[in-house]
């Protein structure tokens, strides 16, 4: 389905270099996220849950001003507002039931991620590499699986530790994506000289 050919055409050397450096970069933040997660994941959950709670008030807040500025009487605008107003400020003040309700969420998108993971791998027909797209749906397949086993009861440490985990392999698959890049462009300069 996706031919590096048909990806890379009519993206500049440069362009792609930077994508090259920071998809290195963002793996090694990934991997290093993902220890800590690993290591320590009740700091985890709730450094996600407040990040996650601030992202909604931030949008929140957005939403409303730009119901403000556009149309006042607008309510599906002032609905969505409040709620993703009113939702963040529950998660900043109760995080433990927040951690809950994250964790479902997390569940949810873990089954997802494993669907994207798959994707990637069965569409990346002939890469070598492809293994750890595979790895990274199938693990992360896994961890939605066990979330919902022991869920809501074990909120407080999944959260942190799965999101640790999948940080840690999406690290690993974006190295792995800039290696094959890399070997993509040497291999792309030899057709070139011939």
């Amino acid at each position: 389905m996706w031919n590096h050919k048909n990806i890379l055409i009519g993206i500049d050397d440069k362009l792609l270099k930077k994508f090259k450096k920071y998809s290195k970069i963002g793996g090694v933040l990934f991997l290093l996220l993902g220890v800590i997660g690993i290591a320590f994941p009740a700091f985890m959950t709730f450094s996600t849950v407040v990040f996650i709670a601030y992202l909604m008030l931030f949008a929140g807040l957005s939403s409303a001003w730009m119901t403000w500025m556009s149309n006042k009487e607008d309510w599906a605008g002032w609905l969505k507002s409040f709620l993703l107003v009113g939702v963040s400020l529950f998660m900043l003040f109760y995080p433990l039931q927040g951690v809950a309700t994250l964790g479902l969420l997390f569940s949810i998108y873990f089954f997802m991620d494993a669907f994207a993971g798959a994707g990637l791998a069965f569409s990346a027909q002939g890469d070598k590499h492809r293994w750890f797209w595979a790895l990274n749906g199938l693990m992360s397949f896994v961890l939605a699986v066990i979330f919902m086993v022991g869920w809501p009861f074990s909120s407080l440490w999944l959260v942190g530790f799965f999101v640790g985990v999948s940080l840690f392999f999406d690290g690993i698959a974006l190295l792995m994506g800039a290696t094959v890049l890399d070997k993509i462009a040497q291999q792309d300069k030899k057709e070139e000289k011939s």
